[in-house]
């Protein structure tokens, strides 16, 4: 159980509610913060005066009085109206991610909202009743707001749901569980949707698997550095610490440590002086990617517990002020750093597949194949892996670096942060295929040296990873592996221990189905 109370979510209690489905409670004084607001607004309400988003239009219509007759009418016609987000819909987790992050931001009690929409919040998470969500449709400014538009609608009883492995219309599985759908009142629909939880919330789930896949990146190119038979003096910890950079230096940690007791690697002079960049410069490149990721977490976190709703209700109910905090530049920032950095993995790794595969910078069989000529082997894997980094480069353009104005030029800069975000994902996704071609290149070659060369730590994940690709004995159709090595290192099966058990001391292994 995780409480929430708008000021002290984690990045690792977010991991727990996404991927392990954990549930959620409210702190109970978050709530008292959430009643008092309510009555600020119920007394502005009550005594007619002109307060913005709750007895205005929105956008360029604020200057607009709504009369009182119509408050509740108006967030209706809110919600309905900006629902029009289109494209393929959010993956579920990242929909559960909206939901939660949107209820810890009403639980600061800066927005106005009667506790029923931050209880019906908490049964959606704790029913696993996910709003289902286009993906596209958002300017990042004033916020998520066609997104968070079809979340409010299933508050409504409107709009769709996920819903034990399907897509309902609310109002079924309303009808089946006995909920009511709730009417807004005055404020709530703004509340509800000024805000940046779509886009902080695929950053949240992009920042949990970017985090694993630079750390079995490291891992896979130590397998690679033994399969080209590398050399390890490049790792040495003082080159590092020369440098500065703790990132780079624990990187070089962890590949000496991964390749600790090989009879592969190699030392400067025994075969050459120097290897090329893609392998002598894992910790150079690799650490900078980390130091990206690192930036991406910090970011997340504050927005994560950020109040963004406009306008905000302050001082105890004395102070109600319209203002930005709806504008996504920090996360459009965030995530278009992290697209370079991850961007940045897939390329050096692909760099390392070429040195893999090509028989002209290595003394392997061509292409790893079993029989050069009559049999292609890896040859492809290798077209493949450029195609995605090359994807990834045009993703990677910053997708901050633009705005266009909207609402006739009332909301005239906004931060396409959720472009930058859903292009974050595409290029985490692509990574990932990458790594796994890399690791199957990696692991065939492991064999040609003699596998009982290899590092106990590698030698543990191309144990782990036989058992979901085996090895190329004949050309065969590569797609479905390098699909099926993907999802696992990507997926929940996939138990980074290596890791936690590096920490603590003590050896490296990996757990799978």
């Amino acid at each position: 159980m995780v409480v929430l109370d708008g000021n002290q979510l984690t990045i690792d209690q977010m991991k727990e509610i996404c991927f392990q489905h954990e549930t959620v409670e409210i702190a109970p004084e978050s709530l008292e913060k959430v009643r008092a607001s309510r009555r600020s607004v119920e007394e502005i309400v009550l005594n007619g005066d002109t307060v913005y988003g709750i007895n205005t239009g929105f956008g360029k219509l604020s200057d607009v009085r709504i009369p009182d007759q119509e408050v509740d009418s108006l967030q209706l016609h809110l919600i309905r109206s900006h629902a029009c987000g289109v494209g393929d819909p959010f993956p579920e987790r990242v929909s559960r991610a909206m939901v939660v992050l949107r209820m810890n931001a009403l639980l600061k009690g800066f927005s106005g909202v009667r506790e029923e929409i931050v209880k019906r919040l908490c049964e959606l998470v704790n029913l696993k009743i996910h709003p289902r969500i286009p993906s596209q449709g958002s300017l990042g400014a004033s916020g998520d707001l066609a997104p968070l538009s079809h979340l409010a609608l299933v508050l409504m009883g409107e709009g769709e749901v996920y819903y034990e492995g399907n897509v309902y219309p609310t109002k079924h599985v309303y009808q089946k569980l006995q909920l009511t759908p709730i009417q807004l009142k005055a404020k709530e629909g703004l509340a509800l949707i000024n805000g940046t939880q779509a886009m902080t919330a695929v950053g949240v789930i992009n920042y949990i698997e970017a985090e694993q896949l630079a750390l079995i990146c490291d891992w896979v190119s130590s397998m690679s550095l033994e399969a080209l038979e590398g050399i390890i003096d490049a790792f040495h910890p003082a080159i590092h610490e020369a440098r500065g950079y703790p990132e780079q230096i624990e990187v070089a940690r962890r590949v000496r440590e991964m390749t600790s007791g090989s009879r592969l690697v190699t030392y400067q002079g025994e075969k050459r002086v120097q290897d090329a960049y893609s392998l002598r410069c894992i910790p150079q490149v690799h650490g900078a990617t980390w130091q990206s990721i690192a930036y991406v977490k910090d970011k997340l976190e504050i927005e994560m517990n950020a109040a963004t709703d406009n306008p905000l209700i302050l001082n105890e109910g004395r102070l109600i002020v319209s203002g930005g905090n709806f504008h996504g530049q920090p996360i459009a920032l965030a995530m278009d750093f992290l697209k370079i950095g991850i961007s940045e993995l897939a390329n050096i790794s692909e760099r390392r597949v070429e040195r893999l595969v090509n028989p002209q910078l290595n003394d392997l069989p061509a292409f790893l194949s079993v029989d050069p000529g009559v049999q292609s082997g890896a040859m492809i894997m290798q077209y493949v892996a450029a195609s995605l980094v090359s994807e990834n480069k045009t993703l990677a353009h910053p997708a901050s670096v633009d705005s266009i104005p909207s609402s006739a030029n009332q909301e005239d800069h906004v931060s396409m942060g959720t472009i930058g975000a859903r292009h974050a994902s595409i290029i985490i996704e692509n990574a990932y295929k990458v790594l796994a071609i890399e690791l199957i290149c990696a692991m065939q070659a492991l064999e040609y040296r003699g596998v009982e060369k290899a590092a106990p730590v590698t030698k543990s994940l191309w144990e782990a990873a036989r058992t979901v690709v085996p090895s190329i004995v004949e050309d065969r159709v590569f797609s479905n592996d390098i699909e099926r090595l993907s999802r696992w290192l990507k997926g929940d099966q996939f138990e980074w221990k290596a890791w936690q058990s590096y920490s603590q001391g003590g050896r490296y292994y990996v757990d799978h189905a």
